[in-house]
């Protein structure tokens, strides 16, 4: 079956909803010892956070780029990512969604939260023809995310390891069974149709 062009899709349960992000060790191995993002994570500049997990070995190279080597499963709350996608704004103007493009700029100047579409990627991360969401946090979003969101983060170096190892040697099936099973986002439509007019 034919994916949507635009649609939210993810690891969840009835609670949470996983998203991945990648970071130097140092910040990064802390923060999946302790389950929380250390003191010195920046609560004070946007951080983006992908539902994909493919999006984000696009992203950090199968954690292979520096400063991306350490890739983490960071479970939140829906409560949280439903928050995060009422009040985000999207990344670039649309014209005819937008009155202007000064309404917009001005509207993504408040916004906690913006929405960009990026082509999805298959396992030899090459684009796929449906979009994937990253979703960027800054200000209140970003201090809620690191201190009431997060419900666990998980070291997932290893498993992307392992992913590209397979795909490196041929081997697409076995790859294919390893990665998160990422279904879509129920809820995610109704909670962007304010961004699509």
């Amino acid at each position: 079956m034919e994916q949507p062009r635009h649609q939210i899709r993810a690891a969840h349960t009835a609670a949470t909803i996983t998203v991945y992000q990648a970071y130097s060790p140092d910040l990064g191995l802390p923060a999946a010892r302790e389950g929380r993002f250390p003191a010195a994570w920046k609560r004070d500049r946007m951080t983006w956070i992908k539902p994909s997990f493919l999006w984000m070995m696009y992203r950090c190279g199968w954690a292979t780029k520096e400063g991306q080597e350490t890739v983490l499963a960071v479970e939140i709350t829906r409560d949280g990512f439903e928050w995060a996608l009422r009040h985000a704004c999207l990344s670039s103007y649309v014209r005819g969604l937008h009155p202007d493009r000064a309404a917009w700029q001005r509207q993504l100047k408040r916004a906690p939260a913006r929405v960009q579409w990026d082509p999805e990627r298959d396992l030899r991360l090459q684009p796929l023809p449906h979009r994937a969401l990253q979703l960027g946090l800054s200000g209140e979003a970003v201090r809620r995310y690191a201190d009431e969101w997060t419900v666990g983060i998980r070291d997932v170096t290893p498993l992307a390891q392992e992913i590209h190892a397979r795909v490196a040697s041929g081997d697409l099936d076995s790859a294919a069974r390893l990665l998160p099973e990422e279904l879509p986002f129920p809820e995610g439509e109704g909670l962007l149709a304010h961004l699509q007019g």
